[in-house]
């Protein structure tokens, strides 16, 4: 099925790799605008060649004034998808005050920030869906040597479901996707940064009963799911891709 988001325009934070560099991909795909965001403006600089519906803009999402600036600067969005964050990597004794705070405010007040800014033009026109990346390692479920990143993402789908009873009544949707244990940039790098980096993989691995790593593509056709019409008598809800890793 393609054309799920003809008409629409989404903003997409945290684009610059990973699952948010391919949502943008898959959003385009369906027939969106897309602006994607991210922090090095440099990362997004392919995302054109796949598709001239995409335009990038550099965004910080713990700078309060830049998120209101962006914002205002996309117009009409009718999408949202809160993907910026951070991981944490170490138990709660190997995280310092300077790490937890730098969790909240990648992860979770970072959509507070884009949420707040975007609402109000959702909620006149009586349309929008906002998708906020969580994870399973969050309130669905404890993962050794995420305390803070834990924490932070159970905080988040807190405040999706919070915010999705504040606006159901004005025809907004707010949910949050869980992806399990994705093959990104990111997770490549602390595998190739461990002491034995074949192990570090099975490590991963063996954490889904399906026994492989998730791919960035699976994890953006739910995002694009999550922002469709075919979602429309859904919300507040929570979305698991994790190939069985919370059974």
């Amino acid at each position: 099925m393609v054309g799920r988001l003809v008409k629409k325009r989404a903003l997409v934070t945290g684009a610059g790799q990973g699952i948010g560099h391919a949502i943008a991909i898959a959003f385009a795909a369906e027939g969106a605008e897309v602006v994607a965001t991210s922090r090095t403006a440099e990362k997004m600089a392919d995302l054109r060649d796949h598709s001239p519906a995409i335009r990038t803009a550099a965004l910080d999402v713990t700078d309060a004034p830049a998120v209101q600036k962006v914002i205002a600067e996309a117009g009409r969005l009718d999408i949202l998808v809160n993907c910026a964050g951070w991981v944490h990597n170490g138990t709660i004794l190997d995280c310092d005050e300077d790490d937890w705070q730098k969790s909240i405010d990648q992860n979770v007040t970072s959509a507070f920030r884009t949420m707040k800014a975007v609402l109000p033009q959702m909620i006149e026109r009586k349309s929008g869906a906002i998708v906020n990346i969580a994870s399973v390692a969050s309130s669905i479920t404890g993962v050794p040597n995420r305390a803070a990143y834990g924490a932070s993402k159970a905080a988040l789908i807190g405040l999706t479901k919070a915010v999705a009873r504040d606006v159901i009544s004005a025809g907004v949707r707010v949910n949050a996707l869980c992806p399990g244990t994705t093959l990104s940039p990111g997770l490549q790098s602390r595998i190739d940064q461990s002491a034995d980096p074949k192990e570090m993989r099975r490590t991963f691995i063996s954490r889904q009963p399906m026994g492989r790593l998730g791919t960035v593509g699976e994890m953006a056709a739910a995002a694009v799911y999550l922002a469709s019409d075919e979602t429309a008598f859904m919300t507040g809800q929570v979305l698991i891709v994790d190939g069985g890793q919370t059974l």
